[in-house]
C-alpha cells in the first residue's frame, strides 16, 4: 500500500516539541515512503551518523508492516543562522598552526577557506552528536502518520473491491436459470436428430432404443455444462473475501489466495459455456477479478 509521512526534530523543527536531550546545533528530518509490493522489502538512505539506528528503525517498522517496498529517508541540516557562533581566537590560532604545519611538508596544498575554517571550528567546540534518544520517537510520530494514510486508502480499495463483489454476484445470479434452459434446449435438439435419423433407416434399430440413446445423450452433455458447482464455490469465495474485508486486520495474503479461486471458477464456467451469453458472463467475471487482483496485491 502506498503511503507517505514526515517528522522534524531539532530547535527549527515545525510542530514539533523540542527535546532537551537531542542535540540543538542541527535538525533532524526522517521521511517514510510506502508503495505497493507483494513483500515488505525496507531499504533505508542514512546519514553516516545515523546509520548505527538502522536495527532499531527496522525493528520498528517491521512489528508495524507486513507488505510494501518501503523507504526510510533522513538529514541532518544545520539551523539557519540561530546556531552560527563567532569561532574563538584561540580556536582559530590553533587551525592556522595546524595549517602552517601541513603546508611545510605539502607545500602545494590548498588553503584552508572560510567555510573550511568555520565548519572545523564547529566540530571542534559541538564534538559528536548523539541522535539514540531522538530518533526513536521521531520514527514512531512518522510510522503513525504513514499507517494512518494506509488506512485511507484501505477503505478506498475495500469500497472497489465492495463494488466488484455485488457485480460478480448480480453474473452468478445471470449465469445460474440459463444452464436448465440450455440443456432442455439441447435434449430437444438430440430428440429431433435421432427422429431425423430413424427415418432415414430401414426400421432395424428399435424407436424405443433410439429414443434412449438421445436421452442418454442429452444426460451426458447436461453433465458436461453444469456449472451449478462453480456458481456454488464462486458465491462461497465472495462470501469469504466480504467477510475479510469487514473483519480487518492482516488479510492481503488471504485475498490473493482466494482471487485465485475465482479466477480458477471463471475460467471452469467459460469452458463448461454452450452459449454465447454464459461466455460473455464468463469473460466479464475475469475482467471484474483482475481488477480485485491488481488492488489486492496492494492491501496489506
Amino acid at each position: 500500500m502506498t503511503g507517505y509521512a514526515s517528522a522534524q526534530h531539532g530547535a527549527s523543527a515545525t510542530g514539533a516539541e523540542t527535546d532537551a536531550r537531542a542535540p540543538q546545533a542541527r535538525r533532524l528530518g526522517l521521511e517514510i515512503r510506502s508503495v505497493n509490493s507483494r513483500f515488505l522489502d525496507l531499504s533505508f538512505r542514512l546519514p553516516d551518523e545515523l546509520r548505527a539506528l538502522e536495527p532499531v528503525l527496522r525493528s520498528m517498522l517491521t512489528a508495524q508492516l507486513k507488505r510494501g517496498k518501503v523507504e526510510v529517508r533522513a538529514a541532518l541540516e544545520n539551523d539557519d543562522g540561530n546556531s552560527l557562533q563567532d569561532p574563538a581566537p584561540r580556536l582559530l590560532q590553533r587551525i592556522n598552526s595546524l595549517q602552517d604545519a601541513v603546508k611545510a611538508w605539502l607545500p602545494q596544498a590548498a588553503p584552508l577557506t572560510v567555510a573550511d575554517a568555520l565548519r572545523l571550528c564547529a566540530n571542534a567546540s559541538s564534538g559528536p552528536e548523539d541522535w539514540s534518544e531522538a530518533v526513536p520517537p521521531l520514527a514512531e510520530q512518522a510510522l503513525a502518520q504513514l499507517l494512518a494514510a494506509r488506512a485511507r486508502e484501505g477503505e478506498r480499495l475495500a469500497a472497489m473491491l465492495h463494488d466488484r463483489l455485488g457485480q460478480l454476484r448480480t453474473l452468478a445470479q445471470q449465469a445460474g436459470p440459463m444452464v436448465p434452459l440450455l440443456v432442455e434446449q439441447q435434449r430437444q435438439r438430440f430428440m429431433e436428430r435421432w427422429k431425423e435419423a430413424m427415418a432415414l433407416t430401414d426400421g432395424s434399430t428399435l424407436p424405443e432404443a433410439a429414443r434412449d440413446r438421445a436421452l442418454t445423450e442429452a444426460t451426458a452433455f447436461a453433465i458436461r455444462i453444469d456449472v451449478a458447482e462453480e456458481i456454488t464455490r464462486l458465491n462461497s469465495h465472495l462470501d469469504e473475501i466480504e467477510r475479510l474485508l469487514q473483519k480487518g486486520g492482516e488479510v492481503g495474503k488471504r485475498l490473493d489466495f482466494l482471487i485465485q479461486e475465482l479466477h480458477r471458477e471463471a475460467n471452469t464456467l467459460g469452458s463448461k459455456s454452450a452459449a454465447l451469453d454464459l461466455t460473455r458472463i464468463s469473460v466479464d467475471m475475469k475482467v471484474l477479478i483482475e481488477q480485485m487482483r491488481e488492488q489486492v496485491q496492494n492491501i496489506e
